[in-house]
């Protein structure tokens, strides 16, 4: 969109958020760069410039404006919606793969070349890999010294710098500040009583309606795993450098985010891997202003705009639960994998009570018996076939992942079929067009409103929907009278 002058213009003159994220606009008189929607007085159309990243806008000299700080708005939805290279490539980026692993380890998870990735992310948003990565650890820095009181080395290794040296020069390059000036800016507050914790604002797209949202993670909580406690859906992480314990409260302008986490180097991909659980990047606009064009479904989308899709935290706990919720009730399922937990998850230690485990990997269930699990011999089959092909790399469910191929291998397996490869696409690899025509709840929910009942006629009028069919199923399952559309109260 930076090309095109003329809508970026129309944009900052109307100090519109929805653009938030997806370019930056650059100051050529004071060397600022800023959000779409930033309060200050547009300058002059000569003196603007715009930038796809706020990487971009660094790399060319610019520093991150200290009124509207657009290094902390929402990322683009384009990251999410697309499936190519690019998006891939950010959603590692964004996970810190680069931090952990470098270039190199960016190009093996992608399967090109480091060359290839450079060309691509340079092309399209005027930055490599580096300067994006280094984008994302200033502004995790800027979280660090803001909200902590940690010592400054000890937030300079936790953002993923190399040295001390090159924290504080990116710092005062980005914010025209040191780091001890950022903190004295700060408002003043309580800093978080316990080592490790962290307490953030994430930030989001208006509207958004978090009845089904949190209603979907709290109906379907694994006991152990997660849960629901005073307002807050809280559930254990596991992350490259150790695990973490996240609450997630739903405000009105942003989603109140308090981290436990055993090493602050996971703070950035905790960030990520919350964002996309709450599918926080999203374009309401767009997804709603797109459905609105079926008459059947405006009157869903005016009566709760902003309906998001309630994804996961971790892609492969999804896939073994999915298959686990195979034609049984959600109680059902979540008793399943609850004794999964038990048995073969890691113990975590939880100062608020009610958490205990870590879900468990691949490599861990690798091992179970099946003889032992409480389902029918076929579903125990398709498990443990599911489970080996996460273990040995020969299904990759990860936010790198190629999601058509991903597809193809979920369907490959024995007992996997249409509804499953449509509930993992949809809530594991985050494809906004996944859909799920065999549900028997959306099936109903259809035929109430007089859309049509079988699969292959409700597949053919969905067309209309795309690209954004995931959304519409939203919209449909909270017609029902089912836990997972309503907002748990306390």
């Amino acid at each position: 969109m930076h090309t095109d002058t003329e809508s970026c213009l129309r944009a900052v003159r109307s100090k519109d958020a929805r653009f938030d994220g997806r370019f930056c606009t650059a100051v050529l008189t004071t060397r600022i760069y800023c959000r779409p929607s930033c309060p200050a007085v547009p300058p002059k159309p000569q003196n603007m410039c715009f930038y796809p990243s706020a990487a971009a806008a660094q790399q060319a000299g610019f520093r991150a404006c200290k009124r509207c700080r657009p290094d902390a708005a929402p990322g683009s939805p384009q990251w999410d919606e697309r499936a190519d290279l690019t998006a891939r490539a950010m959603r590692l980026i964004a996970d810190g793969v680069v931090d952990r692993e470098g270039v190199p380890g960016l190009a093996s998870h992608l399967g090109y070349s480091t060359r290839q990735i450079e060309r691509q992310l340079l092309a399209e948003l005027g930055a490599g890999p580096l300067a994006l990565a280094r984008a994302q650890r200033a502004q995790t820095a800027r979280l660090l010294i803001e909200t902590t009181a940690l010592p400054m080395a000890e937030v300079a290794f936790a953002a993923g710098f190399a040295s001390i040296r090159t924290f504080n020069e990116t710092v005062r390059e980005v914010f025209a500040l040191a780091p001890g000036e950022l903190r004295q800016r700060a408002a003043p507050g309580p800093r978080p009583a316990l080592p490790g914790t962290l307490t953030l604002r994430l930030p989001f797209r208006r509207p958004l309606c978090p009845d089904n949202l949190f209603g979907h993670l709290a109906a379907t909580a694994v006991p152990g795993v997660e849960e629901w406690r005073h307002g807050a859906y809280r559930r254990t992480l596991r992350l490259p450098y150790g695990h973490g314990i996240v609450a997630l409260t739903p405000r009105p302008d942003h989603i109140d985010c308090r981290l436990s986490l055993t090493d602050l180097r996971d703070l950035t991909g905790a960030i990520a891997r919350c964002r996309r659980m709450l599918d926080l990047d999203a374009d309401p606009e767009a997804v709603d202003g797109q459905l609105r064009r079926d008459p059947v479904l405006a009157p869903l989308v005016d009566a709760a705009p902003g309906r998001r899709v309630p994804r996961t935290a971790d892609a492969d706990e999804f896939a073994v639960r999915a298959v686990l919720g195979q034609q049984v009730s959600t109680a059902a399922a979540r008793t399943h994998a609850g004794r999964l937990v038990l048995a073969h998850g890691e113990p975590v230690d939880d100062p608020e009570g009610g958490l205990t485990h870590l879900f468990p990997t691949p490599q861990a269930l690798a091992g179970l018996d099946p003889e032992k699990l409480a389902m029918p011999r076929t579903r125990r089959a398709t498990l443990t076939g599911l489970i080996a092909a996460l273990a040995d790399g020969a299904l990759r469910l990860g936010v790198g992942g190629d999601r058509a191929e991903a597809r193809a291998r979920l369907a490959a397996l024995p007992g996997v079929g249409p509804w499953t490869v449509e509930c993992i696409a949809m809530r594991a690899l985050g494809d906004p067009d996944a859909f799920t025509p065999t549900d028997l709840g959306l099936r109903r929910a259809a035929m109430a409103l007089g859309l049509p009942g079988t699969p292959a006629a409700l597949i053919r009028h969905s067309t209309a929907w795309s690209p954004w069919r995931a959304y519409a199923v939203q919209y449909l399952w909270a017609t029902e009278d089912h836990p997972i559309n309503v907002l748990p109260a306390g």
